[in-house]
C-alpha cells in the first residue's frame, strides 16, 4: 500500500490529508494548536479519530506517544546509544520494539521489526515537490500506527534539528 503525505503543511495546527496512490483521501492528520505541546490526531476520512499523538512535556530525551482509544499504544524516542543519529526505536505497550532507521531528515527511512522490512519511507520516484510516501509493505500492518511512527520521528528528528 503506497501513502503519499504531502510535506509543506507538516506543522502544528496545520491539517493535511495522506492519500492513496491514486489521490483519495485515507487519513486527515489534525494538528492540534494552542496547546502545550505538540499534539495530532490521525482520523480516516469518515472523521474517527484511529491514532493520538504528542510529544511528551517531560522526559530525559525527546518521545512521543502513540495512543488508540485513549489508551498508549507506542512509543517513539532516538535510540540512547546509537552512532547513528536517525535511529529511533518504537517500544509498542506488548514490549515488541521497531526499529526506524535511515535519513529522517531527507524523508529516506525504514521502519523494521527483527529485521523485516513493515514500510518504507521515501521521497525518491516521486515527481511532487515536497512530498514523500510511505510504503506500507505487510498486507496485515496496523497501518494507522506506522503512519504515525514516520509522523512522529519526522517531527522528532526536526525539533532535534531546530534546537541544534
Amino acid at each position: 500500500m503506497r501513502l503519499l503525505v504531502r510535506e509543506r503543511l507538516f506543522a502544528v495546527g496545520d491539517d493535511y490529508w495522506i492519500e492513496d496512490a491514486d489521490g483519495h483521501r485515507l487519513f486527515l492528520v489534525d494538528g492540534k494548536a494552542m496547546r502545550l505541546r505538540d499534539t495530532f490526531e490521525l482520523k480516516d476520512q469518515d472523521g474517527r479519530v484511529r491514532v493520538e499523538f504528542r510529544r511528551k512535556l517531560v522526559s530525559l530525551r525527546d518521545t512521543m506517544v502513540v495512543e488508540r482509544d485513549g489508551e498508549p499504544l507506542a512509543r517513539i524516542r532516538r535510540k540512547r546509544l546509537s552512532l547513528l543519529r536517525n535511529h529511533y526505536r518504537v517500544t509498542l505497550v506488548d514490549g515488541t520494539e521497531l526499529d526506524v532507521s535511515g535519513k529522517i531528515l531527507d524523508r529516506e527511512f525504514a521502519v523494521e521489526y527483527d529485521g523485516e522490512l513493515l514500510a518504507r519511507i521515501s521521497r525518491r520516484q516521486l515527481t511532487v515537490r515536497d512530498t514523500y510516501g510511505i510504503d506500507i509493505v505487510r498486507e496485515d500492518a496496523d497501518v494507522p500506527l506506522l503512519v504515525a511512527v514516520a509522523v512522529c520521528v519526522i517531527v522528532l528528528a526536526d525539533k532535534e534539528r531546530d534546537e541544534e
